[in-house]
């Protein structure tokens, strides 16, 4: 049994004296009371599952609400986030600085108490769980770091890594259709430390659901390698901690596999007329009917009133210290025993890359342009990841069914594989797989490595085309909110794909994510320029990534100096260069692959024309839109005219004062892309014509 199972568990003793009834409604209370005073939210989901709460929190999580973040601390997801004064009300009672005044603050501006928990926020939450079925989705990524973890730096007799990620989930969690990507993950990887209770209380904002959510959710999660407990009355405390210490046993006893435990429970419970009804779902109870549950839960104390012995049963303050302190302790001997094993696991949980990655990742730049390759993008990746994956144990790659054109595996990252005991499959040097074949799942993929990056101790990236970013988009969004260290591989950039046709072809792809607050892009032009976005990329704690990436090869672009490429945006080519003693005239702003365009047609001017052209490569508009105004005007100079060149929609262009965009406010065509790029006007013909007519105005 592990150290986890066989921990005493948290609240227990000091509950004794009060009933798991009154803690129940103790948490009914708060919540219809912080929803009356907001006069927003849903009171509904916390009413019903308290009594599921007082079993989990009461009996089984180990936490610690002094330390928030200690690393072997259990996992907790409100995946029906909208329920989120559940967690408040939780994290409140157990002894989280999160005083009772931040309750009465419920949804109101700058308090920690936000209609949905968001991590980084309110202490004690550990994801942002707004969209439905990402929350639970999150949780089976932060399983498989537990269990990734625990496979790399567990010894014998020295189990660092070893607790549970528990989800709450509803209707409509499994109605999204993410779900069913995470639930077949985490069959497939026989998560068992990941145990999932759901709310079935069968009715959503529109009411009843049977009339559109018929699925046998147990049978489904059973054909997905889970194991089922339940039904069970999910207002019986004592019967919901039998199920979880059954699913907990499960897990250590050799029964590998996730757990889901259906609770049947009642929404609002305890409100006289909202119990069971949409009502009580997304809208106040109202002043008379919260008079008249409180008669019926016997809860006669005033609004946000707790009673001190209520408060003592739910106090994990002393428990939490104690089991953090039992860990601390395991940790010194495992210290002792294999010093540098947790000097690494100490600087991965803190997410501090090595003290040698600002040279490793200097020398990947210096080397890809010593080197000068003509390679797609796509390519020039993998050979910058073949470096940085070298370096860094933590990266932890993947791909959505396109290995082999994301070009996310390298020689360090063969493919991640389970045993049929649920175990790791090692090498003969006792190393485990690191590259993640996630089937045909952009969004679970997605979802799944927020998790990942929420848990702690690795950096997750994955691949696929470009074109099915808008499957992991809202992932994508999540990411950004909640300023997790997060990569994502694109490839297939542009019409550069071909005869794949429209539907593959990006077009407004690169535009859109740009606009996602927080998100780096970057859309590199040659193997230098991907490595500094990858080096960026990996260094950026506080934000994803996404890189932009060619299928077809890119001839590498000359130049003097790598150190501003970092920067998003630099001066790739003078007038000088091509042989003009006069300044620029103009400058051609260009990305990825269309950088060659622009070098061909600053030839082309100089060459036929005697026009002076500054190249200016922009790789990231995102990291340039950082740089100071003085950075900005030393690369695009003021009253100098401007003209943008991508093989994308035009839009975003305009802000940069441009006065003319080569680009494609049309979806592609199916053609070899030679063809595509003559007939939506990429050549250096076309770019030089633009910028002579901008000239003539």
């Amino acid at each position: 049994m592990s150290d986890a199972a066989s921990t005493p568990t948290p609240s227990a003793s000091a509950a004794s004296a009060v009933s798991a009834q009154t803690q129940a409604n103790a948490i009914r209370a708060l919540a219809m009371d912080a929803v009356q005073q907001a006069n927003s939210g849903h009171p509904g989901a916390p009413m019903g599952m308290a009594d599921m709460a007082v079993a989990l929190w009461g009996r089984h999580l180990r936490h610690n609400p002094a330390n928030p973040q200690w690393a072997n601390r259990d996992r907790f997801v409100l995946s029906n986030g909208h329920g989120s004064m559940l967690i408040y009300a939780l994290l409140h009672l157990t002894g989280y600085k999160l005083p009772i005044g931040e309750l009465k603050n419920f949804r109101q501006l700058h308090s920690k108490t936000a209609g949905h928990p968001e991590v980084g926020i309110t202490p004690g939450v550990e994801t942002t769980t707004g969209p439905l079925g990402q929350g639970i989705t999150n949780a089976v990524g932060m399983a498989l770091a537990e269990k990734l973890l625990a496979s790399e730096f567990n010894r014998e007799g020295h189990a660092i890594v070893d607790h549970h990620t528990y989800v709450f989930l509803g209707d409509g969690c499994l109605m999204e259709g993410i779900s069913h990507e995470a639930v077949a993950l985490a069959g497939a990887w026989k998560l068992n430390k990941l145990i999932a209770l759901y709310d079935d209380n069968g009715i959503s904002i529109d009411g009843q659901v049977t009339p559109w959510f018929i699925d046998n959710t147990a049978l489904r999660f059973t054909a997905s390698g889970w194991n089922v407990i339940g039904p069970i009355d999910g207002h019986d405390a004592d019967a919901v901690d039998r199920a979880i210490a059954d699913a907990k046993n499960k897990a250590s006893m050799g029964t590998f596999g996730p757990t889901l435990i259906i609770c049947k429970t009642h929404i609002g419970k305890g409100s006289p007329n909202r119990a069971n009804t949409a009502k009580a779902h997304g809208e106040p109870l109202g002043s008379e009917e919260i008079q008249l549950t409180r008669e019926a839960l016997g809860w006669m104390h005033k609004p946000f009133e707790v009673p001190q012995d209520v408060y003592a049963a739910w106090d994990a303050k002393a428990a939490g210290q104690a089991v953090e302190a039992d860990w601390n302790g395991k940790f010194a001997a495992y210290k002792a025993a294999f010093p540098e094993l947790a000097k690494e696991f100490t600087r991965r949980m803190k997410g501090e890359l090595p003290k040698n990655f600002a040279q490793v990742a200097v020398d990947a730049a210096v080397a890809a342009h010593a080197k000068a390759e003509t390679v797609a993008s796509r390519k020039a990746s993998q050979l910058a990841l073949e470096t940085f994956t070298a370096a860094l144990p933590e990266l932890l790659g993947g791909s959505a069914d396109l290995t082999g054109s994301n070009l996310t595996n390298t020689r360090s990252t063969p493919s991640l594989r389970f045993n049929m005991a649920g175990d790791v499959v090692k090498n003969e040097q006792g190393v485990g797989g690191r590259h993640i074949n996630y089937g045909v799942r952009e969004f679970g993929m997605a979802a799944i490595m927020n998790g990942v990056a929420l848990h702690g101790g690795y950096i997750p990236y994955g691949g696929t085309f470009l074109t099915f970013s808008d499957y992991s988009r809202n992932a994508i969004r999540m990411a950004a909110l909640m300023k997790q260290r997060v990569v994502h591989v694109f490839t297939h950039d542009s019409i550069g794909l071909g005869e794949d046709g429209p539907t593959h072809q990006s077009i407004e792809h690169a535009a859109s994510l740009r606009l996602i607050p927080n998100l780096d892009v970057w859309r590199p032009a040659d193997t230098a320029e991907t490595a500094v976005a990858w080096a960026v990329a990996l260094q950026n704690d506080s934000r994803p990534t996404a890189l932009l990436l060619s299928r077809q090869n890119l001839p590498y672009a000359p130049k003097h100096d790598l150190s501003d490429i970092s920067k998003g945006a630099y001066v790739l080519a003078e007038p000088a260069e091509v042989g003009l003693k006069k300044k620029a005239q103009a400058v051609i702003v260009a990305t990825g692959s269309e950088v060659q365009l622009a070098l061909k047609a600053q030839e082309l001017l100089a060459r036929e024309h005697k026009i002076a052209v500054r190249v200016v490569s922009m790789p990231s508009t995102t990291a340039f839109d950082r740089q100071s105004a003085a950075y900005k005007a030393s690369v695009l100079p003021a009253g100098v005219p401007r003209v943008a060149v991508e093989m994308g929609a035009t839009d975003g262009w305009w802000k940069y004062g441009v006065a003319a965009v080569v680009g494609i406010d049309t979806y592609g065509e199916s053609a070899p892309a030679p063809v595509l790029f003559k007939h939506f006007g990429f050549t250096d013909q076309n770019v030089a014509d633009t910028v002579r007519a901008v000239l003539a105005k």
